[in-house]
């Protein structure tokens, strides 16, 4: 194994590693997330617990789409700076998300004191979210988070550009996301199940590569290729080298 693939392994295992840790908090905590629910609106207490809520479940469900990127950050930065560099550019991804969770706490909150305990607001976001997944600007910002700037390699220029870099890219990703992030949100019920198909969804859209802006749906297609590459190897006959 080549230095480059064991700096990559080493960042791809240690961000699953957290995200499983996260899934394991949230799964052993079920009312972690909504247990705000109780508690009064605009009351501070529910305004932190919100957001440690929102954050751990950007954690769980973001983290290992930033693994190319912290691998490049790396790449990129000298030895003595990676650690500030990967530090700089989660907090400028994180910023851009937690502003985003302003706005979705704020429809949730909104939500459950109108309509509490019903379907229909995550349903609409659902049909919105559906039709985000065909359209042309949901292609414009996967294509967007495919894109790794240059960075600078010294002093306060390059923790800017890293910090721009992060800014950025969470930007992109709150674009091409939101509406699917915004639904389980919505759920009076079920939330932990639809956060990993949503998890699972944006995962493996950003597998496909960049591709022109159309109306298609997206999200899929590599999963599936890898699929059935995968049953094409298990029906190869190891002897012959032909399909059973």
């Amino acid at each position: 194994m080549t230095y480059e693939a064991r700096e990559f392994a080493r960042v791809r295992y240690s961000v699953l590693l957290l995200t499983a840790a996260t899934w394991v908090l949230l799964i052993a905590q079920p009312y972690g997330m909504a247990g705000h629910a109780h508690l009064h609106a605009g009351n501070s207490a529910a305004a932190q617990m919100q957001a440690a809520g929102w954050a751990l479940m950007l954690v769980a469900m973001m983290a290992p789409l930033l693994i190319p990127s912290i691998q490049y950050v790396r790449q990129r930065s000298f030895k003595h700076r990676r650690a500030r560099a990967v530090a700089l550019f989660v907090a400028g991804y994180a910023a851009s998300w937690m502003a985003a969770g302003a706005v979705v706490l704020a429809i949730e909150t909104t939500v459950k004191l109108l309509v509490p305990m019903s379907f229909l607001p995550a349903a609409g976001v659902a049909l919105i979210a559906v039709v985000w997944q065909f359209s042309p600007i949901k292609q414009r910002a996967l294509n967007r988070c495919h894109l790794h700037t240059e960075l600078a390699a010294f002093g306060a220029t390059a923790d800017l550009a890293v910090l721009r870099f992060g800014l950025t890219h969470g930007v992109w990703c709150v674009v091409s996301c939101w509406a699917l992030m915004l639904f389980p949100m919505l759920l009076p019920s079920g939330r932990l199940a639809a956060m990993a198909v949503v998890a699972f969804l944006v995962f493996s859209e950003r597998l496909d590569r960049p591709m022109p802006p159309s109306w298609r749906f997206r999200g899929l297609a590599s999963v599936k290729r890898m699929v059935v590459a995968r049953a094409r190897i298990q029906s190869t006959d190891p002897r012959t080298g032909s399909h059973a």
